[in-house]
């Protein structure tokens, strides 16, 4: 099982892609695929969240990086350690949570603060997969980061 086949899959580029739930096959099969590290924005005790995912990574000699990030309240803290982590992870890096909705979030904030993303490509990011304004607090983190109302 690819990690291609997971909900809501996004490739970023050659050595990003992002998802929403993965599962524990298709994670067991990231270092054959050429992964070098996982982020995870899914809190553990989500109902789509793969037992011993911290395992399944560290048994593949990948890094690992958790970061649980509460649907109802995203915080500046979540957005600064995603932003540590994309800065420090080397190689290929899958990012996922429940629905590629935090992911798509986060990255996109974080690529216009530091890879150069215009708002639109931001905004194409984010919209491929879901729309910030149905889901509050959402709309306003991601504008309060990056200037632009979704």
């Amino acid at each position: 099982m690819a990690v291609e086949d997971s909900f809501n899959f996004r490739r970023i580029d050659d050595q990003v892609t992002t998802s929403g739930v993965v599962g524990a096959d298709r994670l067991a099969e990231l270092a054959v695929q050429g992964y070098s590290a996982v982020i995870n924005l899914l809190p553990d005790d989500s109902e789509w969240a793969v037992e011993n995912e911290a395992g399944i990574i560290a048994d593949q000699g990948l890094a690992y990086v958790y970061i649980p990030v509460t649907w109802n309240d995203p915080t500046d803290a979540d957005l600064a350690a995603f932003t540590e982590a994309m800065t420090a992870v080397e190689g290929k890096v899958h990012v996922h949570c429940a629905a590629n909705f935090r992911v798509t979030a986060f990255y996109a904030i974080y690529a216009q603060q530091n890879l150069s993303w215009s708002a639109d490509q931001s905004e194409e990011l984010i919209s491929g997969v879901w729309n910030p304004a149905d889901h509050d607090p959402w709309q306003a983190f991601i504008a309060d980061h990056t200037g632009s109302e979704r």
